[in-house]
């Protein structure tokens, strides 16, 4: 066969390959036990105001 000669098999093999889907990997939900803190800092005003003044720069 020649170089660049068309391989039916060949093409076939690498489209099966392709298409296959990897189910091999662990699809299970890990859950998360603890505290979450959130701390809002300044008021919604005081940075309006902060905004304010780096924009005005």
């Amino acid at each position: 066969m020649s170089m660049g000669a068309y391989d039916e098999d060949e093409h076939e093999r690498r489209e099966a390959k392709a298409t296959a889907v990897d189910t091999d990997f662990d699809d299970e939900r890990i859950q998360y036990h603890g505290k979450l803190t959130f701390e809002s800092g300044d008021s919604a005003e005081a940075l309006l105001d902060q905004f304010k003044r780096i924009k005005s720069q």
